[in-house]
C-alpha cells in the first residue's frame, strides 16, 4: 500500500505543513535501481584510530568504487587514518567548509580504554553535520567477546550505543547508522559487509551491529551477480517479501526453488516464471514436508545452496482468548518446519558445502507484541536458533536472521489506519519499509564472500524505536 503521507510531505506544500505543525518529515529512501549500480559514490571520508587494524581493508574495498576517497587529518588521535591507501587524500577536518559526504567510514578496531574512545568524538563531531541525505555511516570495531582485558572490551562495547544513538540522529536525512563489530585477523572477511553497508541496498538497516568472524574462505565473487551457479530455496515465495527474495536472489544470479502451499500456487507460478524459476506446492507444517521438500531438490537440482525461511503467519489473540490451534499452527509454521526442513536437507547432505541458511524472525520476536504471544514465542525462537546452529553446522555453512519491523505488504495494508501509521512513524527513518529491504539483506548474507557472517540477526526495521 502506498505511504500517501510520506509522498505528501515531500511536496512544497506538504514540507511547509508538516514543519508548521511539527510532524515527521521522512524523506525518500535512495534504493538499489540496477544490478551493476556502484555500491557507493559521491565524497567518501575515512577515519581511523589508534591502533586501527583495519583502515587499509577498507581503504582498498572502497577504492574499487568511483567514490572520491579521503582520509582525516589535522588531528593527533586520527593520525592512523592516513593508512587507508594512495587512493585516499588527506582532509583536513578544520577545513571542511561546504563539502558534504555520501559516507563517514571509521576504524575503532584498536581503541583499548574508554579514553581512546575521544578519537570518535575527533573524527565525527566535525563531520556529522556535513552528511548529505540518504547517506551512510559505518564503524569498524572489535569484538567485545574477543578482548582481553576489561577496559578494552568496555571501549568497543561502547561503540554500539554510540551507533545506535547516531543512527537516531541522523535518520531524519534517510541516512543510517550501523556497526562491525570484527573478530581479530578478520579483515578479509570485511568486503561484502561494508559494501551492503555503504550501499543502497541497505537502505532501511540502521542501528545494528553485526559480528563478523574469521574464515578460511573469501572468494572472488562477481559483484553483479554473485550467486551465479547457485540454488535457492525460498518458502512462501508466492507474494510479497517472499516473492522479492525470489526476485532478489534471481536477479543476483540463482536458480530460485519457489515453495508455498497448494492454494497459492496460481500466484507462485507467476512469479517463479518472471524469474525462470521452479514452484513447488507443498504444506511445510505436513509430516512428509521435509521428505517431500528434500525429494524435489535432489530431482531437479540434485542439492541446494541457499535456504531461506520464509514463510510464516499470525494468528493473534490475546493469550487467555487464543484458542490452542493458533498455538500449535503458529508455532509449527515459524519455528518448528524450519529446524525439520534444515535436519532433512543436512542429514542427506543436500545443503552443499558453503552454503547459506536464513531464517526470518521479526521485531515482534525481539520486543514482544499485544495479541502475539504465539507469534512473538516463535520468532524469538528462530533467534536462539541460529545462534546456536551457527556453533554447529560444518562445511562452510552459514546461518543467519533478519528481524523485519513495519514493511509495507498486504499484511500491513489491512491494519487499521492508525495502527498502520504508528507503524510507519515509529523508527528513525519515519516510514515502512518495503519487501526488497528485507530482501537485499538476505541476498547479502547469501553472498558467496559473506562467509565470516555467521550467527547474526539482524533488523530491517529502519531502526525501530522499540526493541533493542
Amino acid at each position: 500500500m502506498s505511504d500517501l503521507y510520506l509522498k505528501f510531505v515531500n511536496t512544497p506544500v506538504g514540507k511547509t505543513a508538516a514543519q508548521s505543525l511539527g510532524l515527521p518529515s521522512p524523506v525518500t529512501l535512495k534504493r538499489q535501481q540496477r544490478a551493476d549500480q556502484p555500491f557507493v559514490e559521491g565524497d567518501v571520508l575515512i577515519g581511523a584510530g589508534p591502533g586501527a587494524k583495519a583502515v587499509a581493508t577498507v581503504g582498498g574495498i572502497l577504492s574499487a568504487s568511483p567514490a572520491s576517497l579521503y582520509h582525516a587529518s589535522g588531528i593527533e588521535s586520527l593520525n592512523d587514518s592516513a593508512k587507508a591507501g594512495n587512493k585516499a587524500k588527506a582532509l583536513e577536518l578544520a577545513q571542511l567548509a561546504d563539502r558534504r559526504f555520501s559516507a563517514l567510514v571509521f576504524d575503532a578496531t584498536g581503541l583499548k580504554s574508554p579514553d581512546d574512545l575521544r578519537a570518535v568524538y575527533d573524527f565525527f563531531h566535525p563531520t556529522i553535520k556535513k552528511l548529505g541525505g540518504n547517506a551512510r555511516v559505518l564503524v569498524i570495531g572489535q569484538n567485545p567477546a574477543s578482548c582481553r582485558k576489561a577496559p578494552q572490551a568496555a571501549a568497543q562495547q561502547a561503540l554500539e550505543g554510540f551507533v545506535r544513538s547516531v543512527g537516531k540522529e541522523i535518520g531524519k536525512k534517510g541516512s543510517t547508522a550501523n556497526l562491525i563489530w570484527m573478530a581479530p585477523g578478520a579483515d578479509k572477511q570485511l568486503d561484502s559487509s561494508v559494501r551492503f553497508f555503504l550501499s543502497p541496498r541497505s537502505a532501511y538497516v540502521s542501528g545494528q551491529v553485526v559480528r563478523i568472524g574469521k574464515s578460511s574462505i573469501a572468494p572472488t565473487t562477481n559483484p553483479v551477480a554473485p550467486l551465479t551457479g547457485k540454488v535457492a530455496l525460498v518458502t512462501g515465495a508466492s507474494r510479497g517479501i517472499g516473492a522479492a527474495i525470489a526476485e532478489t536472489l534471481a536477479r543476483d544470479g540463482a536458480t530460485v526453488i519457489g515453495l508455498d502451499i497448494p492454494p497459492a500456487m496460481a500466484e507462485l507460478q507467476k512469479v517463479m516464471d518472471s524469474v525462470n524459476g521452479k514452484a513447488m506446492a507443498c504444506d511445510i507444517t505436513d509430516k512428509a514436508a521435509p521428505k517431500l521438500i528434500g525429494d524435489f531438490i535432489e530431482e531437479h537440482c540434485e542439492g541446494v545452496d541457499l535456504v531461506i525461511h520464509n514463510a510464516g503467519i499470525t494468528r493473534d489473540k490475546t493469550l487467555g482468548n487464543m484458542p490452542e490451534h493458533f498455538w500449535d499452527m503458529t508455532i509449527a509454521v515459524n519455528l518448528s518446519a524450519e529446524e525439520l526442513i534444515d535436519e532433512e536437507l543436512t542429514h542427506r547432505s543436500l545443503l552443499r558445502e558453503n552454503g547459506r541458511i536464513v531464517c526470518i524472525s521479526s521485531i515482534s520476536g525481539i520486543a514482544g507484541n499485544f495479541g502475539q504471544t504465539n507469534y512473538s514465542t516463535a520468532k524469538s525462537g528462530v533467534i536462539g536458533y541460529v545462534e546456536a546452529m551457527a556453533k554447529q553446522l560444518k562445511n562452510g555453512v552459514t546461518i543467519n536472521a533478519i528481524a523485519p519491523g513495519f514493511i509495507e505488504t498486504q499484511m500491513t495494508a489491512a491494519m487499521p489506519i492508525t495502527i498502520r501509521e504508528a507503524g510507519r512513524r515509529m523508527n528513525s527513518l519515519s516510514q515502512g519499509g518495503l519487501p526488497v529491504d528485507v530482501a537485499e539483506a538476505i541476498a547479502w548474507y547469501c553472498s558467496p564472500a559473506s562467509s565470516g557472517v555467521n550467527g547474526n540477526v539482524v533488523r530491517v526495521c529502519g531502526q525501530s524505536l522499540i526493541g533493542k
